[in-house]
């Protein structure tokens, strides 16, 4: 029998069957043996002992995050709020990295669009390429079209806490209520609320799973001289500078800041490249393999 891990939690794996069952499950032996971890969001094959199950084996994945520990995702939704805390181009261009580096792709929400005017912040990921949403739960502005977003594959939101994941997810979701943390005036960010990783199906099919928060997802190092690739906003540019292996950092000639200064890569972006690559400089390749 094979399914979805949609929870994992104190040692149990929920499968949930091809037959629309969620079997409570537990993994075999063999996994910790390993050092291996089956994750929400891997397909499984399980075999049955009474009402419960074991996890037999589990599909090779195709990506998975060290945290929130997430696996095969298709799209990573990122979730700003107008005002506390308001937009932070750096920490937005830092997840569409860490997607970029695993195969997702990243998608832009801006919610609480009642409270002001999102499209100066929505055009600079729009020019860059990334698709863009501007919703508001309280008027439900744009609700339908991200609905329609989530009708397939698994999808995993982040941001950071009170800029209102879980209200979008509890206006997306059928009968699901996720508890909302209340926002601290004083600190401006909230006490976000998620106790484990779930994924939640949606009415038209796909899966959606809330994070506890950006400062929680990690990935793995990148070293400076991969960090471009990960700027789709720079591809026709980074081969046309005038030498090789140029930074795009400082260097005359190089294409890609002849593109930000014409403005065709925007100032926002190019100055998170510059930051997330003086902090890739102090990473060894021999750090990566430990």
């Amino acid at each position: 029998m094979t399914g979805i891990i949609v929870k994992a939690l104190s040692g149990f794996y929920y499968v949930k069957t091809d037959e629309n069952k969620t079997i409570q499950c537990r993994a075999r032996g063999r996994f910790r043996k390993n050092d291996e971890h089956p994750l929400v969001g891997d397909f499984a094959e399980i075999s049955l002992t009474g009402d419960d199950g074991i996890v037999d084996r589990i599909v090779d994945r195709k990506n998975s995050l060290i945290r929130p520990p997430v696996a095969n995702i298709d799209r990573l939704y990122i979730v700003s709020a107008y005002t506390l805390p308001s937009p932070d181009f750096s920490i937005i261009d830092r997840l569409t990295v860490i997607a970029e580096m695993n195969g997702i792709e990243p998608i832009i929400v801006f919610n609480k669009s009642d409270l002001g005017d999102f499209e100066p912040y929505a055009s600079v990921y729009k020019k860059a390429g990334f698709r863009t949403f501007i919703v508001s739960c309280e008027t439900g502005e744009n609700m339908d079209l991200l609905k329609d977003d989530l009708s397939k594959g698994i999808s995993v939101f982040t941001g950071n806490s009170g800029v209102g994941k879980s209200s979008i997810l509890n206006n997306i979701l059928d009968g699901v209520k996720i508890e909302t943390g209340e926002v601290s005036e004083r600190l401006g960010r909230g006490r976000h609320t998620t106790r484990h990783v779930e994924l939640y199906q949606t009415l038209k099919g796909g899966y959606v799973a809330d994070t506890p928060g950006f400062s929680s997802i990690e990935n793995k190092p990148i070293l400076k001289d991969e960090l471009p690739l990960y700027f789709s906003d720079f591809a026709d540019y980074r081969d046309d500078c005038r030498f090789v292996g140029c930074s795009h950092t400082c260097e005359k000639g190089c294409a890609v800041l002849d593109a930000v200064v014409s403005g065709k890569i925007e100032k926002t972006r190019h100055e998170s490249y510059v930051q997330m690559y003086e902090e890739a400089k102090t990473i060894k390749e021999w750090e990566l393999k430990r």
